[in-house]
């Protein structure tokens, strides 16, 4: 059965569900889980693929997306725009770049 889910990016909102996932779980998350779906209104596989899914790209997000505070961001805009100058070890560093990579 086509199931589009919600944050969907992938530009196509249904799709066909063809692959699969089994797990085992203890009673009372089985039953917590079949409860919560029943006051949704979906059946337990929509409501548990929905939920994993939602976390999944929540998860995704958090790991790829950085936040700044205030001070952070005014820290890395100013370092930006006057960058300090190079100390030895970076021009060593960046030498050694130029010796060892950039010729290859």
């Amino acid at each position: 059965m086509p199931t589009a889910y919600p944050h969907d990016d992938s530009g196509n909102g249904r799709e066909r569900n063809t692959e699969r996932f089994a797990f085992r779980t203890v009673p009372r998350i089985k039953q917590a889980i079949e409860r919560a779906a029943a006051l949704c209104g979906q059946d337990m596989s929509s409501f548990v693929l929905a939920a994993a899914y939602e976390r999944a790209l929540e998860t995704i997000q958090a790991h790829e997306v950085t936040r700044l505070t205030a001070d952070d961001h005014h820290a890395f805009f100013d370092a930006l725009e006057n960058p300090p100058a190079p100390t030895d070890k970076l021009r060593a560093a960046s030498a050694h770049h130029q010796e060892t990579v950039a010729k290859h």
